[in-house]
């Protein structure tokens, strides 16, 4: 599966690192891309990474998904 998120704190490619960093110790995590510009994450993930689980890691992170 994969999903792209809008996350407004992001400012700088050190954000998309520590964002790939954090999501890809998360089991079931395949890829993730990141496009500063755009404020604009994309991650590639099957089971048993899920949705709800991607977002709060990325809150817990302090990089919210917008709603």
């Amino acid at each position: 599966m994969k999903v792209t998120y809008h996350i407004p704190n992001i400012t700088c490619h050190h954000c998309i690192h520590t964002i790939k960093s954090e999501l890809t110790e998360l089991e079931g995590v395949a890829a993730v891309e990141g496009d500063v510009a755009e404020k604009r994450v994309t991650i590639t993930f099957e089971a048993p990474a899920d949705e709800a689980r991607l977002k709060a890691l990325l809150a817990e992170i302090n990089y919210p998904v917008a709603e």
